[in-house]
């Protein structure tokens, strides 16, 4: 019968115990290291002297000798553990160890006659004991809620859960290196906010109780990126955590990663060459080449990626003429297409609801949707060919949209009627201190934000946003 999950802790506590015992404390102190394991590999001399650190990750006891696989951030390693070598009361209590306990040894590298490269320790200090097991060696992490809860073990477990993540940081950097190369100034701004702007999204509220008054965390740092751009910073960018109170779904964490860029003097235009540009290259360098997504559906961002506007795709999925039919019509043949709609809906958000659900999904090459009703996004400018729509776009792959950008709006009293009609008589919702900033003169701008959970998604082809978060948020469960 196999042991509990409490029978093994009482056997690792009575190791513990022993190993303490025999003068190695549990819970140890600073350990040198002549360098993290990939480097001592890289660096290896046969017979050089080094000191490694690292997890236990496997055991193979052969009776007056050791095999064992140290693994730190970096690499695994293999040690060898001999009683000769060590003596008789270090080699009987390195035998008290488990798998996941850290160590240090300090020791010889050799190359062993199948080719492998090994310290042959002399020595061996605990650092860290591990009062559970790690999951089985073959079968891993794999229930996908444990994977998610627990994913210090995910990680430990599942080598491609630890290669994801890797390549998620190497991307953020990537990521900042190509914006900095352009001029762009990284800046921070407040995560606290006295009220919620720059998207519609139902905030998380907070009391700070120094003011006595309610606080919201961000669900966007546009208003405030576009006060730096009144005040003289023409090229910013800020990696930031946006929090919406809302549901979580494969696509949507209420806390999550947007990079938000903005340039003066520019607009639409240069954001959609910043943005191919941007991706193109963290494609190139982390994942080496335009063909991303995984084998099941690859994506190829070879340019040029595709441009169509809104109101073309809506004719394209129903019918040319859906824009001349009276809102009866319309509200029947979308429900006829398995929309649920709701009775309240005037025209646009019909229309609206056609493209994000039956048109949005199905756009699975780079696709930049441009001109919007003006109804909808009232930071930006009106096209100037037709103000019924805004001079933006959305950037969808994969059928996620990626990255929204606008020629943003710099025109204080269009910008006071815009807000005027979204707040209705809430007038209190009215942002006054950005406004007062955009009346000292705001250039002109273009405006950009890159869903930074959803990017490594699609770059990385998993379906889930828990997947492309450390820790995602997950509904209570209590603690084993």
């Amino acid at each position: 019968m196999e042991p509990s999950s409490n029978e093994y802790r009482e056997q690792r506590l009575e190791n513990m115990k022993k190993l303490a015992e025999a003068g190695q404390a549990p819970f140890g102190r600073v350990f040198e290291r002549s360098g993290r394991l990939a480097e001592i590999r890289a660096g290896f001399e046969e017979n050089k002297r080094v000191r490694a650190a690292g997890r236990l990750i496997t055991i193979r006891d052969m009776g007056k000798s050791v095999f064992a696989d140290l693994r730190d951030g970096s690499d695994r390693f293999q040690i060898y553990v001999g009683k000769k070598d060590i003596g008789d009361a270090a080699f009987a209590a390195f035998k008290l160890l488990d798998a996941g306990d850290h160590i240090g040894v300090e020791g010889s590298l050799f190359t062993t006659r199948t080719g492998e490269a090994t310290v042959r320790a002399d020595s061996w200090v605990l650092l860290a004991k591990a009062l559970r097991p790690l999951p089985e060696k073959w079968h891993g992490l794999q229930d996908t809620e444990q994977r998610y809860r627990q994913r210090y073990l995910d990680l430990v477990a599942n080598p491609e859960t630890r290669a994801f993540f890797d390549l998620r940081i190497r991307a953020i950097r990537e990521i900042r290196e190509f914006l900095h190369a352009r001029g762009f100034s990284e800046v921070e701004t407040p995560m606290i906010q006295a009220q919620a702007g720059g998207a519609a999204a139902q905030p998380f509220t907070t009391r700070y109780h120094a003011l006595n008054r309610d606080m919201v965390l961000r669900i966007a740092p546009e208003l405030y990126l576009k006060r730096l751009l009144v005040g003289g910073f023409d090229k910013v960018f800020e990696l930031n955590r946006n929090f919406r109170n809302e549901g979580l779904s494969k696509t949507h964490n209420p806390e999550f990663t947007m990079l938000e860029i903005y340039e003066a003097y520019t607009d639409v235009r240069g954001m959609k060459t910043l943005v191919q540009d941007m991706i193109l290259h963290v494609a190139r360098a982390v994942l080496g080449g335009l063909t991303v997504g995984g084998e099941e559906q690859p994506i190829d961002l070879t340019p040029p990626w595709r441009e169509a506007t809104y109101a073309d795709l809506i004719r394209e999925r129903m019918g040319q003429d859906w824009f001349e039919l009276t809102p009866d019509a319309a509200r029947r043949k979308a429900e006829a297409a398995g929309l649920s709609l709701d009775p309240a809906w005037p025209p646009l958000l019909v229309t609206h609801e056609v493209y994000e659900k039956l048109i949005e999904k199905t756009l699975i090459a780079p696709t930049f949707v441009t001109r919007f009703p003006a109804e909808l996004i009232p930071l930006a400018k009106r096209c100037e060919d037709d103000p019924a729509f805004v001079d933006v776009f959305e950037l969808v792959v994969r059928g996620q949209e990626v990255a929204p950008a606008y020629t943003e709006q710099n025109d204080p009293l269009e910008q006071r009627r815009q807000f005027e009609i979204q707040v209705g008589d809430d007038a209190e919702k009215l942002d006054e201190d950005f406004l007062l900033a955009l009346e000292h003169g705001m250039p002109p701008a273009g405006g950009m934000g890159v869903g930074i959970d959803r990017l490594m998604m699609i770059l990385m082809g998993r379906d889930s946003i828990r997947d492309a978060i450390l820790f995602p948020q997950l509904k209570s469960a209590r603690v084993p």
